[in-house]
């Protein structure tokens, strides 16, 4: 047992999103509902990339990859979120909690890389088509979703190790409806320096080399579609990466609000209405998006329908 103002956690309590206790049911059935759109698009455009043979590509394969991560994602965060909503006391044990955190740090690692690798696809198929084979071969491709996953797997690791040596106090009602990085460090009595030091490090390579990637791809981009003479041909360049371009907005736009912002209580209020944003609705966007933006996908649906009922 640690002295002082320091104590032995063996449980923490989530604040949620609201005390209101007249919302706890609505957003109990809300988020539900939002959870089961997430489970079925995500395992759906998994099944259906596998099943259409004309799917099996790079880009594909990729975008299947990001469906898992998005359904994993999603699957840390929102069934103990919907547990709390139904429960007098939201309380989370200590190892819960940490494998919660680590968990979460994986797969959000994972999606800013991933969305960086399928920016890099892009970039090879329209400057580069005619190498695209060569460049985009089925070996390369694995060792970049290799590369996705250990690059999660490393970030959450290191992060989690670092939690674990920190003391808590006695105050420990964490403030957002999941073991979140920023709000644990905010209940600690010990020194956070190495855990600071960590985070900066880590948020330079995991955060500002997918954005540099995905910029630089498509400053190349760009100006390979303005160097295309005929309207159409730039209309079906263009349409080939606005799927992409809608993901990346609504991804890294929403981590940003919240992460961004200047820290206070009331910040930290509207932080968690914008990682809400990030950590839940953003999975369930992604294969809507895909579905109704991609007309690969869209082909792929009407022959499988037409299958299916004929």
């Amino acid at each position: 047992m640690l002295t002082g103002n320091h104590s032995t956690v063996t449980e923490f309590i989530l604040a949620g999103l609201t005390n209101t206790a007249v919302l706890q049911l609505p957003l109990f059935f809300l988020f539900f509902g939002v959870y089961a759109v997430t489970v079925l698009g995500n395992l759906g455009m998994i099944i259906l990339i596998l099943l259409s043979s004309h799917l099996h590509t790079p880009m594909y394969f990729f975008l299947s990859s990001l469906s898992f991560i998005d359904l994993c994602h999603s699957t840390v965060i929102t069934p103990k979120m919907l547990v709390n909503f139904v429960t007098v006391k939201n309380t989370i044990s200590y190892p819960e909690c940490m494998t919660q955190l680590y968990f979460f740090l994986v797969f959000v690692i994972a999606e800013c890389h991933m969305l960086a690798a399928m920016a890099y696809d892009r970039y090879v198929a329209i400057c580069n088509p005619l190498l695209y084979n060569a460049m985009m071969s089925y070996q390369v491709c694995s060792g970049m979703i290799f590369g996705v996953y250990s690059m999660g797997l490393i970030g959450a690791t290191a992060h989690t190790v670092c939690m674990l040596r920190v003391h808590f106090c006695k105050a420990d009602v964490i403030n957002h409806y999941f073991c979140d990085l920023f709000p644990l460090l905010e209940l600690s009595c010990s020194s956070t320096a190495i855990n600071e030091l960590v985070v900066l490090c880590f948020s330079a390579f995991n955060i500002l080399f997918p954005t540099l990637s995905i910029l630089s791809s498509y400053i190349f981009i760009i100006a390979s579609i303005l160097r295309i003479k005929s309207t159409e041909g730039r209309s079906k360049a263009f349409s080939t990466c606005s799927s992409h371009i809608s993901a990346v907005a609504v991804f890294f736009g929403s981590a940003a609000f919240m992460y961004l912002q200047p820290s206070s209580v009331s910040s930290m209020d509207q932080g968690k209405v914008s990682s809400v944003f990030y950590t839940i609705v953003v999975p369930m966007l992604n294969p809507l998006i895909y579905s109704l933006r991609n007309k690969g996908v869209q082909v792929a649906l009407k022959k499988l329908y037409e299958k299916s009922f004929s």
